[in-house]
């Protein structure tokens, strides 16, 4: 792929169609997209802050959120930040980005304006105008006494476009650099699978401070010139009500955010069939078959899984629309970059072998920023290493089988929690089940569950156990199966395994 840049792929869309929209909003034109694009770079460049300059972002999930991603990205680096930090995690982002302002939404107050304060951040002030178009606005950069930008203007194919900062589970989190050309190759990798026209919406529910939202949410649909409808932050109550008011055709989203939408289907069944989809995306982590098979069977349409990571500005490999292109259980086939399998010497293994599965191609990051020890570790001859286990099939589809940090081992045995979180979920009265590993004095580590039941169904921890142990070892059954009303999730809805045992007090 050519390099290229956000505001060359901006220009995909007709003047006159509509880009972004929100509940009860003007819809804003690609013309009043593109010329917001080129506001927010010369106010931004007016003040000294200019190509590959940090810019923080601090807006909730809005269309005005979606805009400024797309406008900060198109001139400088920007860096979404999760509004709901606290004053010290905002602290840490700010210094560690050295960024050199924060936008956040006029009148806002809270920890980030407190953190910009104590870290010397000057703060850009973002005032809506809607009349203008969903995620129009004005910024003021009156609190900046800087002199015109000398490296101004629209960024460069190899400029940094995104910093994000991976989810640092278990050590301190890096920082993640993505180019223009990072950007755009995904954006377009995202288009090659579902096959976006300019006919196309989106519905966006996952968070814009996060690489699946901003990338397969936002940036993919409008680099085709399709639209996006941006309402708040997800709200599955709310769902049914948006899908009516936006008609979309498509949407993607986080296993859990599935799984909540399906407890409120069956009220909402004149909805889905006044706006048939053309097809539902799932990605950042796995989809247990049997939603992937409900939500297929209560939308009438195909649901496509993709597997994504910020590393590789999202998505690496797809499942694929066409009839026969798809296996339920696997993340499809390499969709953009070169995907392989690798041992730990460095090693390309055959089809069928199992190792960590690694990638090449221009969505990969060139990097962790001011980390040689993280490079080090993460690139083998040019490949990347995903962190993750799995397994590429004669027809070249990939399985993973698990996160290699989260493979439990229980005294040698190495046990997927995938493989567990499957079988339990095939219990009748399960909806859903987070497996991780709890420490063990002895074994290392031994196998616990997380289980949240379905409306009106009971099982007790014997009932789940018994069932479990007829489709796995005895060394894989949860030693310990704890029921709670919601699954504990990270900010972006992803489940997280890996700390569990110690957030629940095991």
């Amino acid at each position: 792929m050519s390099k290229t840049t956000l505001r060359i792929l901006l220009n995909t869309g007709a003047d006159n169609a509509t880009a972004v929209t929100a509940p009860d909003a003007v819809p804003l034109t690609f013309a009043g997209l593109r010329a917001q694009v080129d506001d927010t770079i010369a106010a931004l460049n007016s003040v000294g802050i200019g190509r590959n300059d940090r810019v923080a972002i601090v807006l909730p999930n809005c269309p005005e959120m979606a805009v400024a991603f797309m406008a900060i990205a198109s001139g400088t680096a920007s860096a979404p930040l999760n509004s709901a930090y606290r004053v010290d995690e905002f602290e840490f982002y700010l210094s560690d980005l050295r960024a050199k302002a924060m936008v956040i939404e006029s009148g806002a107050e809270g920890p980030a304006v407190e953190a910009a304060k104590k870290a010397c951040v000057p703060l850009v002030r973002l005032t809506p105008t809607p009349a203008f178009g969903a995620g129009r606005f004005t910024l003021d950069v009156s609190a900046i006494n800087g002199a015109p930008a000398a490296n101004g203007g629209a960024a460069q194919p190899d400029d940094i476009a995104l910093v994000l900062h991976t989810s640092g589970t278990t050590s301190r989190p890096k920082i993640v650099p993505l180019t223009q050309t990072n950007l755009c190759a995904s954006a377009r990798n995202i288009g090659m699978v579902t096959g976006f026209t300019a006919a196309d919406r989106g519905l966006v529910i996952t968070p814009l401070f996060h690489i699946h939202g901003l990338i397969a949410g936002v940036l993919a649909p409008l680099a085709a010139g399709g639209g996006v409808f941006v309402p708040g932050g997800f709200n599955a109550l709310k769902f049914f009500g948006w899908m009516r008011e936006a008609k979309p055709t498509w949407y993607t989203a986080v296993p859990t955010m599935h799984q909540a939408i399906l407890t409120r289907a069956s009220k909402s069944a004149d909805v889905i069939a006044a706006n048939p989809l053309r097809f539902i995306r799932s990605s950042s982590s796995s989809l247990p078959p049997q939603v992937l098979a409900e939500l297929e069977q209560v939308f009438n349409t195909r649901v496509i899984e993709s597997y994504g990571m910020t590393e590789a500005a999202h998505q690496m490999a797809s499942n694929l629309l066409l009839p026969g292109d798809r296996k339920p259980g696997t993340v499809g086939v390499a969709a953009g970059p070169e995907m392989g399998i690798m041992d730990s010497d460095g090693n390309l293994l055959p089809k069928g072998a199992i190792g960590e599965i690694v990638i090449k191609g221009d969505n990969v990051t060139p990097g962790y920023e001011n980390n040689p020890k993280a490079n080090a570790e993460a690139f083998t001859n040019g490949w990347f290493r995903t962190g993750d286990q799995g397994v590429l099939d004669a027809d070249g589809f990939i399985s993973i089988t698990g996160r290699l940090k989260e493979i439990i081992n229980r005294g040698g045995e190495k046990i997927s929690p995938r493989e567990v979180d499957e079988v339990l979920m095939n219990h009748p009265a399960v909806q859903q089940v987070v497996t991780f590993g709890i420490p063990h004095d002895k074994l290392g580590e031994e196998v616990g569950a997380v289980v949240v039941l379905r409306e009106g169904q009971e099982a007790a921890e014997r009932d789940l156990r018994d069932f479990a142990s007829k489709h796995l070892a005895d060394f894989k059954v949860p030693k310990k199966i704890l029921f709670m009303a919601e699954i504990p999730k990270g900010a972006t809805g992803k489940l997280q395994r890996i700390g569990l045992a110690a957030k629940l007090g095991l």
